[in-house]
């Protein structure tokens, strides 16, 4: 299971040092679907430091989360909660009676007195007159509270009297008296939190309680409500700017909270009550019906209220809704791209596409690749979207071809004028010239698109192709209902509803006039009204009819409100429908700008007043301040004219508020700031002045306090003004002790020496409000802390019971709180200016985002610096220096971060740092506390004692805090908790029923569409929605995934199981009618659903490593394994999918190894896996890997003469098929496919010990093949494909020796000519000598002459003779025959064991034998020639081994070196025994044999006869008249190929030749004990002994015959399997050294001691086939392979 468990119970992870625990029932009720729920409440526990349970672990009971949960959610992670019957324990219903000691009498008696003292406390309370109370009174509420704290008397304080008392008491004028009433509350409070609740709710709802209420009072009620709500919602928002709340709007928002709480209470205990279930369920639907309507309506009054409060809809009114493309919430997006950007941002172009899609419509980039490949044609247009080798991003070309290479497309480039093969993910589609477009134009629709008609929305993934796999399964649109689209929705009638409700007498019914109008006459009641289902028609009409009738509060509410911006009239004429009301909202910000700005500008005259200039652009609501200003100056009827104007600014405070931030100007503009605060003196004299919203402009107030430019005049007035409004209200006085006025006050007072009017009583007045100013902030806090945990319950509700959220203003809300999750005050906009010590003009380096530039300094060691002059108030959240090992001694080793006022100052270091060399990004500084203005980055060292330093760049970061980390924190914990503990549930049934597995892909679908659609319509951020995805994958998905690959006590997971029967019933699912087709398409959807989500977070972009360039280059099979998917579930699902794959292909092995069609019916096996691997999880490289870790993991468990077996089957059948290949035509193509299909299996051959035998046989069958049939390029091509496959490379080297033989044939060709050349020379010479000497010498001479001419000639006959042998041939009459010689290397070649020597001076004619004779010269004299051959001396050893060319006729016979020598043996001879030839060959009667069964064929040209006097027979030409055959033509007579077993002795000689080799591993080890030898020691310690003695023994290497050989690769081999064994082990420190470890295993058989004179035990020597490990048991269990780097 995925969670922990303490103390038997389910302990899910929250994050980084958190879990929650299920601690307490608290509540039951009856769901939606009829069955119970029951609340629980979790406790978040917080680990120690070391991460350890025990001591260290605190329980914080004051963070919690309420998670509803049913029974099968309880049952699978609360058993503490589950009776013996496994039953949930229902909350325990406690008596109010139990009281401890207190008898029935004695507190009978308690509650006649709390009566009585009731009564006579509101007696004595109307019978008081005066200031001061009398002491009657004061001791009987004294009385009061003390019975108050009394826990069971609770009961008898509900009294409505008590209420009645409670609310005189707080409105009474006396102080002690309304003391009393806080004291008697705070002990009726003092049980739980229900009863404090019921009580402040009850003192809420009284009727004009506010206008009971005094400061005092409000804040006792206050102080009650903030401590009522602390434990309940313990949430922080330090580092959070809140706004200053008045105490009057705060008492508003708690009776509101109190009211949603209450009703949210009675939703949940409506189904619970005990007469609830007697009820008829048609009154049961009607009364939950009116509760969810009512809890709807308060629910958006609060927050409506609450976003006015907070100052959200201010902040938002000038950028307008933010809107998210609709996109998948679980996979994230690309590093460079924005939100809803291409992931890749080509360079600016002029030239788009104007129909093909985009990278970014699509959900992954296998599935663009997919797109593009099937959309593109020769002669297209395409755009480069990434760097990749020469071509870079943005240069366009045309398409061309593509074949199945990598990479596969080929594309025109105009950057470079040729032709560039890229890859299909990489190309952007432009289309024929036809298709593209002017991007001007295109600029311009798109405007028209997005600020035009906000109904009209751009194209996502509602409108993609489904028939991709990964085209988001979990968000397939369903059906719309038509009906249903044609009326609102019932969420959106709920909120057009909410305004409707907010209507006053006449308006009111107006409007219910017009639906009354449009609905038939229905008569329309509460309940009528709820279950609307209301025309778009009409709701337009009610929108049009609507903001006429609002006040501006309510109004900027509608305009805000999803219903509106849907169907509203801007959705529909595609402008804004009140623009002025709109632009009123920015009017305050932009006025007081302007008075800036004129404030600024030289003076004109103008008769206008200064007023005037500021109120011109509030349009025509300015003239209110104009209109108030001339009632002011007016002596008479003043209150008949100042309140209807006051009227006028409460609905509309956008010039009261024009007015007040007008005193955040320069001081210029003193005219205009004291006329401004003398209207405001005056305006604080009206009690409907007061309810203004004042507290939203104090901060201009302040601004103009704390300027140093400020007259002493108007300082003056304004502390006269603020001195008489905190006087009027004192919550205006906690306002400004929250934006610090004391602290300015003090500083005016000390600037301007005291004389200040009233500056030190409102000084006083603002410090005595101190303990009210830290209650305002603990109420707002606890306030929004409250509302947020509500949301959070209506996100669970609406997961749990998948219906809509019809609460108003809902997306609102959370649109505030998820403001700022995208935005990031980033580089630029953190400092001003960045300065370099040297090197300026190269300082853009460091900001150009680009890794491949850098700044690099010029000075001395130590002397480099970078200084950044930051933005004011920016804190730096992080810092970062980019830096590449590439660079060497520039790269920085030490750096030293100071700070300071100025560049002068610089004296305050922040942080030192010592740069590894690997390191890319270093942290310099995070999170600081503290703004600095400068910010130094020195570097004192570089690496290898470098001068001069590379800088790649420069990252800063510094985030406006907002409340997006604080809400994330809050969704996240809830989403995490939410999930787990279903998937828990889930998993529990999947463990108890495997076939529920089944239903998982509709489960997990239903759940993720719902996150996706709740992404959708609430959340506008793409980091908050992809926050969420990521959350709720890993906290569903993730768990299940563990818990379904995890396997059960007989080793199977669920999961394998699935995969298993699906890949047993795959050939039966080609009929779609059947029930398989049904079964395999549900695991194909779950597969395809686990597979496709990548939330992991985006790795940042590494600089890409040199790649080989051209076409003919490895994939990188590695990037794509991992990418995206987190490793959990990759490694989870890959595991599993290996385990499967595994077991199939054991299954194959065990039942087929034997059969004679094993390596094709192997061949087709792993090609249907792959085409599963493929039907399941998609051309993810991960899986693929898997599949062919799973084949080798079934091949690691065959013993070894069985692996030998099969790999010597492999090689069988790729000699077949190459040599079938040569027939060319249909059978040809045929037979290169199916070696195709044999070569990919091969492939896993590659690091597992089985490689050495199929070496082996391969290279046996390879020889024969080149010897017999010659080579071809189908020979390399094979060996470039499977080369891994070869630990010892010997197939290679027969290629490359191959090749050598050829060079060596070349040069002795010239040397022949050469050689006939000087024998020809030397002919000419002596003809030359005799000539000259017949025509010098005279008469008398010439006998002595000629006798010295015939010693010359002699001479030369005699030297001729000498080399008659060898030159024989020179001379030779009749076509000389070419014959060609292959000197074939022993090392590589196994010409041992196949072939005997062949003595040319007997065996063949005299021209054959001279021509190797000449070669034997020529390759002895090569030996000498270093450009050759290198190395110790040579020599030639001839062998049977060739094929020749015979004329027989019109025939041309092609046979072998035997069958040659004998055919020419009859050309001399008319019949030839075979005795004889035995005799004269000294070949092997079964050698001469396989030779002479061609010959005598029916092609063949011999007969063979049997005479009695002639044993073994006797061989003759055929005559042409018994047999036909033949007449012309090409026959082909070389013997066929011979085919080795395994289970010859040639296969157990490979067994026993590693047996050996094992023993001596570990005797060597055993010898050096624990310390152990290095691998490359060991190694030729193994091979001195095997050629040395006294293991093995002389005697029995001769007995293996070829297999005593011995490499350091079979060394290594052996190596492998016994750290695979757990015999040998490495060390942890040095893994390159070895030593002797005792296995742990169960030990095999063993064989006989292959050497008895040996002491101490042998090792087991049946061995079976190991892969490659790190380490063996116990020691290690990592499953990769590992390889020793040394001997590569």
């Amino acid at each position: 299971m995925v969670g922990e468990l303490r103390y038997r119970e389910f302990r899910v992870p929250l994050g980084p040092g958190l879990h929650a625990y299920p601690d307490e029932l608290i509540r039951q009720r009856v769901g939606h679907d009829g069955h119970p729920e029951y609340q629980i409440r979790w406790l978040i526990l917080r680990r120690g430091d070391d991460g350890e349970g025990g001591s260290n672990q605190v329980d914080c009971k004051a963070e919690h989360i309420l998670l509803w949960m049913s029974n099968d959610e309880i049952y699978a992670n609360c058993h503490k909660m589950l009776g013996e019957d496994g039953q949930v324990i229902g909350p325990s219903q406690e008596s109010a009676g139990e009281a401890g000691s207190l008898d029935k009498s004695v507190l009978g008696e308690m509650e006649t007195d709390v009566k009585s003292l009731i009564q006579r406390a509101l007696r004595q309370l109307e019978e008081c007159v005066g200031t001061v109370p009398p002491a009657p009174l004061l001791h009987t509420v004294h009385v009061l509270s003390a019975y108050a704290s009394i826990e069971p008397l609770t009961g008898v304080f509900k009294d409505p009297r008590v209420l009645d008392l409670l609310m005189h008491m707080l409105s009474n004028p006396d102080y002690q008296i309304r003391w009393s009433a806080g004291r008697m509350i705070q002990a009726l409070a003092s049980h739980d939190a229900g009863t404090r609740t019921q009580i402040l709710l009850s003192l809420s709802r009284q009727e004009a309680i506010e206008k009971h209420l005094d400061f005092d009072s409000r804040c006792a009620l206050l102080a009650l409500f903030a401590q009522a709500t602390l434990s309940e919602h313990p949430m922080s928002f330090e580092g959070i700017q809140l706004p200053q709340v008045p105490g009057r709007l705060l008492f508003s928002l708690v009776k509101r909270y109190l009211h949603v709480t209450s009703l949210l209470d009675q939703l949940n205990d409506s189904t619970a009550e005990p007469g609830a279930q007697n009820s008829a369920p048609e009154e049961l639907s009607a009364e939950r019906g009116r509760l969810e309507l009512e809890f709807s309506m308060a629910m958006g009054t609060l927050i409506s209220e609450l976003v006015q409060a907070m100052r959200w809809d201010w902040a938002s009114s000038r950028q307008g809704p933010a809107t998210r493309p609709s996109c998948s919430i679980f996979q994230p997006q690309l590093a460079d791209a924005g939100p809803g950007l291409p992931p890749a941002q080509a360079p600016a172009s002029l030239r788009r596409s104007r129909r093909f899609r985009p990278r970014s419509e699509f959900a992954s980039g296998n599935t663009y690749a997919l797109y593009v490949r099937d959309t593109l044609q020769p002669g297209m247009r395409v755009r480069m979207l990434d760097d990749y080798e020469e071509i870079s991003a943005g240069d366009e070309g045309e398409f061309r071809q593509s074949n199945n290479g990598v990479p596969p497309v080929q594309v025109l480039w105009e950057s470079t004028g040729r032709t560039y093969w890229v890859h299909w993910h990489m190309l952007e589609i432009l289309g024929f010239e036809e298709d593209i477009e002017d991007a001007v134009e295109a600029d311009e629709y798109q405007g028209t698109v997005i600020s035009g008609a906000v109904g009209v929305a751009l194209p996502s993934w509602r409108w993609k192709p489904m028939t991709e796999l990964y085209a988001m399964p979990y968000v397939l649109p369903e059906d719309e209902d038509t009906e249903e689209s044609e009326h609102l929705s019932q969420a959106e009638w709920w909120e057009l509803l909410f305004f409707i409700k907010k209507l006053d007498g006449p308006d009111h019914q107006e409007v219910l006039q017009i639906l009354q109008e449009n609905l038939d006459g229905e008569i329309l009641d509460d309940e009528m009204l709820a279950e609307l289902a209301v025309p778009l028609e009409l709701a337009q009409d009610l929108l049009l009819a609507l903001p006429q009738r609002l006040d501006d509060s309510a109004l900027r509410d509608l305009l805000n409100c999803r219903v509106y911006r849907k169907y509203g009239p801007e959705a529909l004429a595609g402008q804004p429908a009140y623009p002025s009301l709109l632009e009123a909202q920015a009017q305050p910000q932009e006025s007081a700008a302007t008075a800036r700005v004129e404030a600024k500008e030289a003076p004109t005259p103008c008769p206008d007043t200064p007023l005037q200039r500021l109120v011109e652009g509030c349009g025509p609501a300015g003239k209110i301040c104009l209109d108030l200003e001339q009632a002011f100056s007016s002596e008479g009827a003043r209150e008949t004219d100042v309140k209807p104007l006051l009227l006028q600014l409460q609905r509309q405070p956008q010039p009261f508020l024009v007015l007040m931030r007008s005193l955040d100007t320069p001081a210029a503009n003193k005219a205009l700031h004291l006329a401004v605060l003398r209207i405001l003196m005056q305006l604080v004299d009206f009690p409907e002045a007061l309810l203004l919203p004042w507290h939203e402009a104090m901060d201009a107030c302040m601004a103009c306090l704390r300027s140093p430019d400020t007259g002493r005049e108007v300082l003056q007035e304004l502390i006269l003004f603020l001195h008489r409004l905190a006087s009027v209200s004192r919550d205006y006085a906690v306002v400004l002790n929250q934006l610090g006025a004391r602290d300015a006050i003090s500083k005016a007072l000390e600037k301007h020496l005291g004389k200040l009017e009233l500056a030190q009583e409102l000084r006083d007045m603002v410090f005595k409000c101190e303990k009210h100013a830290h209650l305002y902030r603990k109420l707002t806090t606890n306030i929004l802390g409250g509302c947020i945990q509500m949301v959070l319950g209506q996100i669970e509700d609406h997961r749990r019971t998948h219906r809509p959220i019809n609460i108003p203003f809902f997306d609102v809300f959370l649109r505030y709180l998820c403001q700022g999750s995208s935005v990031e005050v980033k580089e630029d906009k953190c400092w001003e200016k960045v300065e370099v010590s040297s090197n300026p003009h190269r300082a853009s380096k460091l900001t150009d985002r680009n890794p491949k530039t850098y700044w690099e300094s010029n000075g001395s060691a130590g002397s480099h610096s970078i200084t950044l002059h930051m933005h004011q108030g920016v804190l730096v959240r992080q810092l970062t220096l980019l830096v590449a090992g590439e660079d060497s001694s520039y790269m920085p080793a030490r750096v030293v971060v100071v700070g300071g006022d100025s560049t002068a100052s610089l004296n305050t270091e922040l942080n030192s740092v010592n740069v590894m060399p690997s390191a890319s990004r270093v942290i310099l500084l995070e999170n600081l506390t503290r703004f600095w203005p400068v910010i130094q980055i020195r570097i004192k060292r570089c690496q290898q004692g470098g001068i001069d330093t590379r800088i790649r760049g420069l990252e800063v970061l510094g985030p406006k805090p907002t409340f997006w980390p604080v809400f994330r924190e809050q969704l996240c914990r809830h989403t995490r908790l939410f999930y787990m503990v279903r998937a828990q549930a889930w998993s529990q049934d999947i463990a108890e029923d495997r076939r529920s597995l089944l239903h998982l892909s509709s489960r997990l679908n239903g759940a993720l569409r719902q996150e996706q659609n709740f992404a959708d319509h609430f959340l506008p951020d793409h980091e908050a929605a992809q926050a969420l995805g990521k959350t709720c994958w890993e906290a569903l998905v993730s768990p299940l995934v563990q818990n379904i690959t995890s396997p059960d006590e007989d080793g199977v997971s669920p999961l394998g199981w699935l995969l298993d029967q699906y890949l047993e019933c795959r050939e039966a699912a080609h009929n779609p009618q059947s029930r398989a087709a049904a079964f395999s398409s549900r695991v194909r959807r779950l597969t395809h659903l686990l597979v496709h989500v990548e939330p992991c977070e985006v790795p940042p972009p590494v600089a890409a490593a040199p790649r080989p360039k051209g076409r003919n280059r490895s994939h990188d099979w590695s990037s794509l394994a991992t990418r995206g998917l987190p490793s959990s579930i990759m490694r989870n699902l890959t595991r599993c999918w290996l385990a499967v794959v595994e077991e199939q292909v054991n299954r194959f092995l065990t039942s087929h190894w034997r059969d004679d069609d094993f390596v094709p019916r192997y061949c087709e096996h792993f090609n249907n896996l792959q085409k599963s691997s493929s039907e399941l999880f998609g051309p993810r490289a991960a899986f693929l890997l898997a599949l062919q870790n799973g084949c080798a993991a079934a091949l690691l468990k065959l013993p070894f003469l069985r692996a030998a077996h099969v790999s010597e089957q492999f090689a069988r059948h790729i000699d077949q098929r190459i040599q079938g290949s040569r027939i060319g035509g249909a059978r040809g193509m045929e037979m290169l496919a199916q070696l195709q299909r044999c070569l990919e299996t091969v492939l896993i051959f590659s690091g597992l010990e089985i490689a050495t035998t199929f070496e082996h046989y391969y290279q046996h069958y390879m020889a024969d093949r080149l010897l017999g049939v010659g080579s071809s390029w189908l020979e390399g091509a094979v060996l470039e494909q499977i080369g891994l496959c070869f630990p010892n490379r010997l197939p290679q080297q027969m290629l490359r020796s191959l090749s050598t033989s050829e060079e060596l044939q070349r040069q002795f060709h010239v040397y022949q000519l050469q050689r006939l050349d000087q024998e020809l020379l030397k002919l000419e010479d002596t003809e030359k000598k005799i000539q000259v000497g017949h025509e010098v010498s005279g008469r008398g001479h010439e006998r002595q002459n000629g006798e010295e001419a015939e010693e010359a000639a002699a001479a030369t006959a005699a030297a001729m003779a000498e080399d008659e042998d060898e030159d024989e041939d020179l001379y030779y009459e009749g076509a000389m025959p070419e014959v060609s010689v292959l000197v074939l290397s022993p090392r590589c070649w196994p010409t041992a064991s196949i072939c005997h020597t062949l003595n040319p001076r007997t065996c063949l004619p005299a021209y054959l034998r001279g021509t190797l004779n000449r070669y034997s010269n020529f390759y002895n004299k090569s030996q000498s020639c270093p450009a050759l051959e290198r190395g110790p001396q040579r020599r030639l050893q001839w062998t049977w081994l060739g094929r020749a060319e015979l004329q027989f006729g019109d025939q041309t016979l092609h046979v072998s070196t035997v069958q040659m020598w004998l055919l020419l043996q009859l050309n001399e001879l008319k019949a030839v025994s075979v005795e004889s030839l035995l005799a004269l060959s000294g070949l092997s009667p079964d050698m001469l044999n396989q030779a002479i069964g061609p010959l005598t064929s029916s092609r063949g040209p011999l007969d063979f006869q049997e005479p009695k006097d002639v044993p073994g027979g006797v061989l003759k030409i055929r005559d042409g008249s018994e047999e036909p055959r033949p007449r012309r033509g090409n026959v082909w007579l070389i013997p066929a190929q011979t085919y080795l077993k395994a289970e010859d002795e040639e296969g157990r000689n490979l067994e026993r030749r590693r047996n050996l080799l094992n023993c001596l591993i570990v005797r060597i080890l055993k010898a050096h004990g624990d310390e152990g030898l290095h691998i490359d020691q060991l190694v030729c310690l193994v091979l001195e002994a095997w050629q040395k003695g006294p293991c093995p023994p002389r005697g029995l290497v001769s007995s293996l015959g070829r297999g005593a050989a011995c490499s350091s690769a079979d060394v290594l081999s052996c190596v492998l399997h016994l750290l695979g064994k757990g015999t040998v082990r490495r060390q942890d420190d040095r893994p390159q050294m070895l030593s002797y470890a005792v296995p742990v295993t169960v030990m095999e058989p063993h064989t006989e001691p292959l050497n008895p004179s040996s002491s101490g035990p042998n090792p087991p020597l049946t061995f079976h086939t190991l892969q490659i490990r790190s380490r063996g048991v116990p020691y290690a269990s990592c499953t990769g392979t590992q390889s020793f780097a040394t001997f590569r």
